[in-house]
């Protein structure tokens, strides 16, 4: 179902960003790559943008951020949809690995409409992010709170670490 919203270039440069890690990046452009980030509707309900101010940067974790993954579920509104990227850094038994997570917000509590157009829009942004391995849709916070349950997502009970913190 096709809800003929659009998603900005904003939106497709933010994604390459997060999904490009450069090797030879200095200590500053580390410092500005996103660790997470909102995408909402446009006021129109026509485009699909960034959300203004919601965004967590590798260079605030351990700053002005504790906890990213508590951080950025803080930053879901109780009772409207979203799109978000997490850039989780876990390990498994084998390695340490970082993945894009590509998470479809939908509260119990949003109204139906947004509902609609959210689930609606949702394959148009996902065309755009070429190459994402993990989509989890979370339908409130007891979904998304405990960090095991994206622990999970990722890969299954062989993580034992998300962000450097036990589970």
């Amino acid at each position: 179902m096709a809800s003929g919203v659009t998603v900005t270039d904003e939106v497709v440069e933010v994604f390459n960003d997060m999904k490009v890690r450069k090797a030879q990046a200095n200590e500053e452009e580390k410092k500005k790559r996103k660790k997470a980030v909102l995408f909402c509707l446009s006021p129109d309900k026509k485009n699909i943008i960034l959300e203004a101010g919601r965004e967590i940067l590798q260079g605030q974790v351990g700053d002005t951020v504790d906890d990213p993954y508590l951080h950025f579920v803080k930053m879901l509104p109780a009772d409207d949809c979203r799109y978000a990227l997490y850039d989780a850094t876990y390990e498994t038994k084998e390695t340490k690995k970082e993945d894009l997570v590509f998470i479809f917000w939908a509260p119990e509590n949003a109204p139906l409409k947004s509902k609609m157009i959210y689930a609606s829009s949702k394959d148009a942004i996902k065309k755009k992010f070429t190459g994402i391995k993990h989509e989890w849709q979370v339908n409130g916070l007891e979904d998304i709170k405990d960090r095991r349950t994206l622990a999970d997502k990722l890969g299954g009970s062989s993580v034992v670490t998300l962000e450097g913190s036990p589970l």
